[in-house]
C-alpha cells in the first residue's frame, strides 16, 4: 500500500515539474507560481526516491547495472553543470545591445540614477495581463541595471482589492515604493519611469496653491462645493497644497508648482492679475477654472477672462474623432468664446481619452452622454456644462453652456423624413402619430436612459430647425476645412 502511494507521489511530482516548466516558458507573468510548483515537484520526486531505496540499490548491484550507473552518473554531472551555469547566469548575467540605435539600452542618466539606489525599490505595474509584456521588457532593463529594483505585475480586474488599496484609477499605472515614499506614473516610457524613480528617491514635494478671497472653492472643505477630495488626490501624487490670498502678497510664492484659481465668484483686482502675469512670465503654471454664472445678474469676471485669453493653447482638449459632433462642438465653443484650445487627438475612442482627463494629463473633453456617463458615475471626471439648449432632468444643477455663452447649443438629432412628393395627408398623419409616440411617458423614460430627449415638431417646425442647424454648423465646417 505504501509503495502504491509513493508511486502516485512520484508521478505527481513529475507532473508538477512539467507544469512548472510550461509556466516558465508559456506564462512568464505567473513565474512565481512556477517556482512553487517546481519545488513541490522536487520534494515529491525525492520522497518517492527515498521510499524506493532498496529496489534502486538492488538494481545497481549487477555488472550491467554498474556500467549503466557510470553512464547515469556522467549524465547527472553534465546536468549538474548545466544547472550550475543556468544558476550563475541568472544572477551574474551580461547582456549586449547590438541594435544600431541602442533600442534596448537605458540612457547614461538613468543608469547613473539607478547606481545610487541604496535601498530596495518595489515597482508595481497595474495593467491588464495581456498588456504586461511591454512593461516587462522595459523593467527588465532597470532590474538588470540595479539589483535594488524588483517588479511585480498586477491585473486590477483580477485583484481589485489590491488596486483599490493602491488607489488605482487607470490601467497602465506604475507605482514606485522607496523608503516609505510612493510615486506613480501612467506610462512605460524610460523618461516617465525614470522621473517616477527620481521623485520617489528625492522625496521632493511640489506645492499647489489655491487662491482665496474671491469665493473660490475651498481645498480643505468637505462640503459639496469643496475641493478636499482634489487636495487629497494631489497629496497621493506627492503634492502638498496651501491657500494663497494674493491681495495680501505682492507675488506668487517661489515654491509654487501650480496656482489654481478654482471657480471665483468675483473678479480679481488689477494688482492680483499683475502678480499672476509675472508668475506666468517666469514659466509658472496656472489652472484657471471659471464656473458658469449662478444667476443672470452675477458679476462678470473681465480681468480673469482677459488673462485666460492671453494664454492661448494652454488648455488642452481631447479629440475622440475628427469630424465628429464632439469635435465640431469644440470648434464652435472656441469660436463663440473667442478662445484657443490645444487639441489632443485620440484614435482609440473615448475610453483612453477619459483616462487621461481623469488623471489630469488633458484638461477637458467634450463627449456624448453614453460615452461619458460611466466615468461620471464612477467619479473619475466632473461635468462642467451641457451643450443642449436646456438643462438635463437627471442633472438639474448642471448648467448649460448657453447660460455663459448666450445662444450656444450643440446636440445630435434624428428627424423622420419622407421622399419628395409624398402626399401631405400621409406626412400629416405620420407626424401626428410620431408625436403621440414620443410623448408617451414610458418611451420618454427609456430614451432618457441613453441621454436622448424626444421633441415633437410639425413638418414646418422641422424644416425651420434644420435650416437653423445649417446656419450654425456650415461656418464651423468651412473654417475647419480651411485649416
Amino acid at each position: 500500500m505504501v509503495k502504491r502511494i509513493l508511486s502516485i507521489v512520484g508521478w505527481i511530482g513529475t507532473a508538477l515539474v512539467f507544469v512548472a516548466v510550461a509556466i516558465r516558458f508559456g506564462f512568464p507573468a505567473k513565474d512565481q507560481y512556477g517556482s512553487y510548483l517546481a519545488w513541490a515537484g522536487l520534494v515529491c520526486v525525492l520522497a518517492y526516491t527515498l521510499g524506493q531505496w532498496r529496489e534502486i540499490s538492488a538494481v545497481f548491484g549487477g555488472r550491467q547495472a554498474r556500467y549503466g550507473t557510470l553512464a547515469g552518473v556522467s549524465l547527472l554531472v553534465v546536468l549538474g553543470i548545466l544547472i550550475a551555469v543556468n544558476y550563475i547566469g541568472a544572477r551574474e548575467n551580461k547582456r549586449w545591445d547590438l541594435t544600431s540605435n541602442k533600442s534596448y539600452s537605458l540612457s547614461d542618466q538613468t543608469r547613473n540614477i539607478l547606481s545610487k539606489l541604496d535601498s530596495p525599490m518595489q515597482v508595481t505595474v497595474f495593467a491588464r495581463e495581456q498588456d504586461f509584456q511591454p512593461y516587462m521588457d522595459r523593467m527588465k532593463e532597470y532590474e538588470y541595471a540595479s539589483k535594488q529594483i524588483s517588479t511585480q505585475y498586477i491585473d486590477p480586474e483580477k485583484k481589485p482589492l489590491v488596486a483599490k488599496a493602491n488607489q488605482i484609477t487607470q490601467f497602465g499605472t506604475v507605482v514606485f515604493n522607496y523608503k516609505n515614499r510612493s510615486e506613480r506614473v501612467t506610462s512605460n516610457s524610460e523618461q516617465d519611469i525614470t522621473s517616477g524613480i527620481i521623485k520617489a528617491v528625492t522625496g521632493q514635494q511640489k506645492k499647489v496653491y489655491f487662491t482665496q478671497g474671491h469665493g473660490e472653492h475651498d481645498p480643505v472643505s468637505a462640503e459639496r462645493d469643496g475641493y478636499n477630495q482634489a487636495a487629497g488626490a494631489l497629496g497621493r501624487e506627492n503634492y502638498s497644497t496651501d491657500k494663497l490670498v494674493l491681495v495680501q502678497r505682492a507675488s506668487v510664492p517661489d515654491d509654487a508648482a501650480v496656482v489654481v484659481v478654482a471657480g471665483p465668484k468675483i473678479d480679481f483686482y488689477p494688482a492680483e492679475i499683475d502678480a499672476l502675469k509675472k508668475y506666468l512670465a517666469k514659466g509658472g503654471k496656472l489652472l484657471l477654472e471659471l464656473d458658469p454664472p449662478e444667476k443672470v445678474d452675477s458679476p462678470p469676471l473681465p480681468q480673469l477672462i482677459a488673462l485666460a485669453k492671453k494664454q492661448p493653447g494652454t488648455i488642452s482638449i481631447a479629440l475622440t474623432g475628427i469630424g465628429r459632433l464632439t469635435h465640431l462642438t469644440g470648434e464652435l465653443l472656441q469660436a463663440r468664446a473667442d478662445i484657443k484650445l490645444l487639441p489632443v487627438p485620440y484614435t482609440r475612442g473615448p475610453a483612453s481619452a477619459l483616462g487621461d482627463v481623469a488623471t489630469g494629463r488633458v484638461s477637458m473633453i467634450i463627449e456624448g452622454y453614453s460615452g461619458i456617463i460611466g466615468a461620471v458615475k464612477a467619479g473619475q471626471v466632473k461635468l462642467i456644462a451641457v451643450a443642449s439648449p436646456q438643462r438635463l432632468p437627471e442633472f438639474p444643477d448642471l448648467p448649460t453652456v448657453a447660460e455663459t455663452i448666450p445662444g450656444f447649443a450643440a446636440a445630435g438629432w434624428l428627424i423622420l423624413a419622407a421622399p419628395v412628393g409624398t402626399p401631405e395627408a400621409i406626412i400629416g398623419k405620420a407626424s401626428a402619430d410620431l408625436a403621440k409616440v414620443v410623448g408617451d411617458p414610458e418611451v420618454k423614460q427609456k430614451l432618457a436612459v441613453t441621454g436622448s430627449y424626444p421633441r415633437a415638431m410639425t413638418p414646418s417646425e422641422a424644416l425651420a430647425f434644420v435650416a437653423k442647424e445649417q446656419a450654425t454648423w456650415l461656418p464651423v465646417l468651412e473654417k475647419f476645412s480651411a485649416k
